[in-house]
């Protein structure tokens, strides 16, 4: 049996750091999931993978500060108001982020995520920051995750102790949500004009998607310039209307999180999958999460204890395919990451 020699031809330009067409990206989406093409696309994404992090993963740690029924209504997640998930605005005290986080720290993760739900106030959110940053070390690296925002309050995140945000154009952006695509777009832009660094995700990946929107993602992300990119599957949400089409398995997350490291080329050091598995660090990822308090994907108030794994559990994971752990701030988020020409 003979690869077949277009894939030979669009891996070796992705070796030679040159750039995918649309056309060769379509082409490597379209390749069966268990076909010999599909494992050495993985192994080639591996193995770029390993080269550019010198072997080297990165776990970040996530808190989920509020969980209260958004406005924004995204269809996939557990927050929104449809879902009725969760009743009433609640979230947890400054001292239970502050805990987490140190805990977090002490494990050694590389960065510390501050998340809130799209409607979350800015203020509010401002003020835990500044608290949390107060109890951690001055070179512990903190990222938020939060709604949509303007130049004038990137340029706060960035006072407050921020080095960047996650962000992202996700799957169905503006039909599955109540968010227009170009919010996001002037976030990313208002956030990279104050000096955030951005992280992204194409996400979150159904079985329905096709593959012109999973090209135009992975396109988007790459026009960000972003410290890294990835795959996250959407988790089935009992009472979410996308629950009848079910949920990608964890092979095709690999296959996918393969194919969008390849695109984004040699030079980031950085490239995730969500959630935490065993085959996404062999295909070419090497970030992970690890989660507390709320958490998007689940109905549990406290991620914790049912699915969100710990700093040490995704380190174990890591350990077991073979990387090494990152010590010390996240690389990954830094300016010497940033680095992806188009």
């Amino acid at each position: 049996m003979r690869l077949n020699p277009e894939v030979i031809n669009i891996i070796e330009k992705v070796f030679a750091d040159k750039i995918l067409t649309k056309d060769e990206i379509y082409h490597l989406l379209s390749i069966p999931d268990h076909s010999i093409e599909a494992g050495f696309v993985m192994a080639s994404a591996d193995s770029i993978n390993r080269n550019a992090c010198d072997s080297k993963a990165e776990v970040h740690a996530q808190i989920g500060i509020n969980l209260s029924p958004c406005l924004y209504d995204c269809k996939f997640c557990a927050f929104a108001a449809q879902n009725k998930v969760f009743r009433g605005r609640n979230e947890l005290s400054i001292e239970e982020i502050t805990k987490s986080a140190i805990k977090a720290e002490r494990e050694k993760a590389n960065a510390i995520f501050l998340m809130a739900t799209g409607d979350y106030p800015f203020d509010r959110f401002i003020e835990i920051s500044e608290k949390v940053r107060e109890k951690l070390r001055p070179e512990t690296t903190m990222i938020a995750n939060i709604g949509d925002f303007d130049y004038e309050d990137g340029k706060r995140l960035k006072e407050v102790g921020y080095t960047g945000i996650y962000h992202a154009v996700r799957m169905g952006e503006g039909k599955d949500t109540k968010i227009d695509p170009k919010t996001r777009f002037n976030t990313i832009r208002a956030a990279q004009k104050a000096g955030l660094l951005i992280g992204t995700c194409v996400e979150p990946v159904g079985p329905e998607h096709s593959i012109d929107e999973l090209v135009e993602k992975i396109l988007i992300g790459k026009e960000m310039k972003p410290c890294y990119s990835g795959v996250m599957r959407r988790i089935q949400i009992h009472s979410s209307k996308l629950r009848k089409y079910g949920i990608i398995s964890e092979y095709r997350l690999a296959f996918l999180v393969a194919v969008v490291r390849l695109i984004m080329g040699k030079k980031p050091i950085g490239n995730c999958t969500h959630e935490p598995n065993m085959l996404g660090p062999i295909a070419g990822a090497n970030l992970f999460w690890a989660e507390a308090g709320a958490n998007p994907r689940d109905t549990t108030a406290e991620t914790s204890k049912s699915r969100g794994l710990n700093v040490k559990s995704c380190i174990k994971i890591f350990n077991e395919t073979d990387f090494d752990i990152r010590h010390g701030p996240s690389l990954i988020y830094s300016k010497n990451a940033y680095n992806i020409d188009l």
